[in-house]
């Protein structure tokens, strides 16, 4: 079964909004594990606009499932994933001044980079993972570079799935059955939502994990977040 790793960047957002420590994030990781997800992803940004470093700290010493910290491994990201070791680290090429991510990696351009990133974080026993657009020879370039999944980038499915959800997932499952063909493991997301993540989950089948956050927050204004954790759960099952 498909894993879910939930973003809690959002309510770290509106925590941050008021100042102070409502809501709890602390408290709110404990319970979206509760509910039955399977991992907690955290997204910290130099400027620390939603997720602080210090939630990372906090966050390591709470969560029982597995904790994903993605990010762009600039110096300071680097030395955070070091100290907290995390069980999944996620990199991801978004600019300093970047809203949200918007793209994956150039495996090929980056490669010295990636693999000198990737061997140290893998020296510590973290598993890790490259964001990636469905193209093949960006697949093939981060296998080259020695990591151990990829995440796919899934704005492009989220954007065209109203349309013609088969046309939608194809390069996904291209770039999946490519992936796994290398040893690659696979995890997904970006604009993953209750309804299109059914779907997705069936045509990739063989899918590690995917982290949902905008989507899951929003949806509980309206449904709760125990209801919706279940709700995703149920679609992936």
């Amino acid at each position: 079964m498909t894993k879910l790793s939930v973003n809690i960047n959002k309510i770290a957002t509106l925590r941050n909004a008021r100042g102070g420590n409502a809501p709890d994030l602390l408290l709110a990781a404990k319970r979206i594990e509760s509910y039955g997800a399977q991992g907690i992803t955290i997204h910290p940004r130099p400027d620390e606009r939603h997720i602080r470093y210090q939630d990372a700290r906090d966050l390591k010493a709470v969560v029982t499932t597995e904790l994903n910290i993605e990010g762009n491994p600039v110096d300071s990201f680097i030395k955070l994933v070091r100290e907290v070791q995390p069980e999944q680290v996620t990199l991801v090429p978004d600019a300093v001044n970047a809203i949200t991510s918007n793209a994956g990696w150039d495996t090929l351009k980056h490669k010295g980079f990636l693999t000198q990133v990737i061997s140290d974080f893998k020296a510590m026993g973290i598993r890790t993972s490259i964001f990636v657009d469905p193209v093949l020879e960006q697949i093939k370039g981060a296998a080259a570079v020695g990591t151990d999944r990829i995440e796919l980038y899934t704005e492009a499915y989220a954007v065209g799935y109203s349309e013609n959800k088969e046309k939608a997932v194809a390069p996904y499952v291209d770039a999946s059955k490519m992936a796994h063909s290398l040893g690659l493991g696979v995890n997904a997301g970006h604009d993953l939502s209750l309804d299109n993540i059914a779907f997705f989950v069936k045509a990739l089948p063989a899918l590690d994990e995917v982290s949902i956050g905008h989507a899951l927050i929003s949806e509980a204004l309206y449904l709760g977040l125990e209801n919706v954790v279940a709700m995703y759960l149920q679609r992936m099952s």
